[in-house]
């Protein structure tokens, strides 16, 4: 059961970057209220989940470290979060975890994530790609499976398939990061 306290500050949250960094901070400086803020954010009532969602990227945004130690709990509600607004800012996360795993190569990063929190995040992000998801969770996808496909090697013949198949009917977003990924696939 989420954390009374937690759930209260969390109604107080908007929209709005300081809101959402304002809420990050008091996390952060609570380290102990993550998992409670993970569980708020997999139970898909809005608008709650979707502001757990929120002040997750800010908090990893600004302090990844705090976020590394929950992956396990992180990486299995990718698949069971729903709402539009919850997923893009949980997208966006895995989109900076991988970033700093193949990318940076961050010690922090690389030390903490595991082949099976890599499966978890590519199944999520083919889920996304292929569903009915907004263009940013989209194109965070594309740029996580393009990653994704140096560890595991099925990842770039089906990710080349998919953006092939749906580049045409997706839009100039779409289109401009399918082709800037399918650039780097065949480059």
């Amino acid at each position: 059961m989420p954390n009374f306290e937690l759930v209260k500050s969390l109604k107080f949250v908007d929209g709005s970057l300081s809101a959402r960094m304002n809420m990050a901070a008091l996390v952060a400086d609570t380290p102990d209220q993550i998992p409670a803020l993970l569980n708020i954010a997999s139970m898909n009532e809005e608008p709650l989940s979707c502001k757990a969602c929120w002040v997750l990227e800010v908090l990893a945004r600004d302090h990844i470290d705090l976020l590394l130690p929950h992956l396990d709990v992180f990486t299995r509600i990718l698949g069971k979060v729903t709402l539009d607004s919850s997923v893009r800012p949980l997208a966006k996360i895995c989109e900076s975890l991988v970033l700093g795993y193949f990318r940076e190569k961050e010690a922090q990063i690389v030390g903490r994530i595991s082949d099976t929190h890599l499966e978890q995040m590519t199944t999520a992000c083919f889920d996304w790609l292929i569903g009915e998801q907004k263009v940013a969770v989209k194109a965070y996808a594309m740029t996580c499976l393009y990653h994704l496909g140096n560890r595991f090697t099925w990842v770039h013949p089906e990710l080349t398939l998919i953006l092939e198949h749906n580049f045409h009917q997706g839009s100039p977003a779409y289109q401009a990061r399918a082709r800037r990924v399918l650039k780097g696939l065949k480059g």
